[in-house]
């Protein structure tokens, strides 16, 4: 098989993106900025390519 690299930008951006939704929801609604977690999680996993 062949290792090719994967970029990855995309991912840092879209983790960065939820990152700021995050603190955005807990700066206005509060509680409801759990909802946001998952995307966090999910594109840090897939920016750090362990996805």
């Amino acid at each position: 098989m062949e290792n090719t690299k994967k970029g990855t930008a995309l991912y840092w951006l879209l983790f960065l993106v939820s990152v700021i939704a995050f603190f955005g929801l807990y700066r206005v609604i509060g509680g409801v900025c759990i909802l946001v977690l998952p995307f966090v999680c999910t594109f840090f996993a897939k920016a750090l390519d362990i996805m």
